[in-house]
């Protein structure tokens, strides 16, 4: 198989993916909405928000010890079976006005916990489904078809569904949460394209600390991972101002937002597709070095934008390069660890990455309090700068590696 055939696996994967990310999008703004509904209190509102935020924090690393343990193409398919009965069952409850503040929490965090198993899963399967010179491509336009489901499709159609009936969003997710799994289901069998992943080696903690040890003990993936984290402080923190920094800083018209967003989107979807181009023509690793480069050209041109067009371009290179980014790293790290072990590597760095996003959000908002949104942008730039050359570095001595190895 090569690279430009990436086979009939993989595309029921990708279907699989893309249909459970339209009903992510359907149910994420309609559960917000369900909740105002219910409630006007900021906090309980703030609540339910922060209940689908904890699950991958508190038992990710637990997801992926499962996701080693088990048949992924099994598990992938329970977890979406069980959260289509949990979505329908929300249908039901929002059609008979059942609904309480309890439910939506629960739910809430119902869902986010199954899919931190799901992440994991998915994570660790695609290698088994694809040659490894194929994975950039591969993990590319899984982030082209979710961004255009999630962001063009499901989340505009979201507030129009909610209008006609509240319980229909949910409706629909539980039936993109079926689909999925029998798209999973039809998968190759588990011992075609998951050899080993069955195998007990002990106890869940013990296991856990296996994965950890692991990562700790690859020089370029342990430090980019630290790295990714201290971006993600950045990037958030821009994010939670962005309305006020579009609105008030790019004098961007309140009509015009939902376009002025869009320009990320559709920068994601560009840079998506064109990843795997990218590293077939420069290698994985040299991508990486030059996808950071751009990005903090773009993040620095962001902070020093002040016309909504040169600040929506900036927004949109910027996007594409992080989805460049998240595919190469992605694929990168999918090729380095073993079988046995992607599930709980790939959960590791997943959790240190979320544990700064809130950090980030939280002291951008303080820090907008205080002195505006300007500097924050200007802070997120210049700490995306300093990650940008710590992480040259590691990736150059992770080029001259792979240049070793060949020779």
């Amino acid at each position: 198989m090569t690279s430009s055939a990436l086979g009939r696996d993989f595309h029921l994967l990708w279907s699989a993916a893309v249909s459970s990310r339209f009903g992510d999008a359907l149910r994420t703004p309609a559960l917000a909405l369900l909740a105002a509904t219910v409630t006007r209190d900021p906090r309980i509102i703030a609540a339910v928000t922060v209940a689908g935020q904890l699950p991958p924090l508190l038992f990710g690393l637990l997801g992926g010890v499962y996701a080693d343990r088990w048949d992924r193409r099994r598990t992938m398919a329970v977890v979406d079976g069980v959260r289509a009965a949990v979505v329908a069952a929300l249908a039901v409850v929002v059609a008979l006005n059942r609904v309480s503040v309890l439910v939506l929490l629960v739910a809430a965090f119902l869902l986010a916990t199954l899919g931190t198993l799901f992440d994991s899963a998915s994570f660790a399967l695609l290698p088994a489904l694809v040659p490894p010179d194929a994975l950039p491509r591969a993990n590319g336009r899984l982030q082209a078809g979710s961004a255009v489901a999630g962001g063009f499709i499901g989340a505009p159609a979201a507030g129009l569904l909610f209008a006609v009936a509240p319980a229909l969003p949910f409706a629909l997710d539980a039936v993109t949460f079926a689909a999925a799994a029998l798209l999973v289901l039809a998968l190759s069998p588990p011992a075609a394209i998951t050899p080993g992943t069955a195998r007990r080696r002990g106890s869940v903690w013990s296991e856990i600390v296996e994965g950890l040890r692991w990562l700790r003990a690859h020089r370029t993936l342990r430090r980019v991972t630290v790295l990714t984290a201290a971006s993600n402080l950045a990037i958030s923190g821009i994010m939670a101002v962005l309305v006020l920094y579009a609105l008030d800083v790019l004098r961007v018209p309140p009509a015009g937002y939902g376009l002025f967003t869009a320009a990320a989107i559709v920068g994601g979807v560009a840079g998506a597709l064109g990843a795997g181009r990218l590293a077939a023509r420069l290698g994985t690793v040299p991508a990486l070095r030059v996808v950071l480069a751009v990005e903090t050209v773009a993040l620095t041109g962001f902070a020093l934008a002040r016309h909504p067009v040169s600040g929506g371009i900036a927004l949109a290179v910027f996007a594409s390069g992080t989805v460049v980014w998240n595919s190469l790293w992605a694929s990168y790290g999918q090729r380095q660890v073993p079988s046995e072990l992607l599930g709980r590597v790939g959960a590791a760095q997943r959790m240190v990455g979320l544990l700064t996003a809130p950090l980030g959000a939280a002291l951008a908002g303080l820090a907008a309090a205080a002195y505006g949104t300007v500097p924050v942008a200007g802070a997120a730039a210049g700490t995306f700068a300093l990650v940008t050359l710590a992480a040259w570095r590691t990736l150059r001595t992770a080029t001259t590696a792979v240049l070793s190895r060949a020779g």
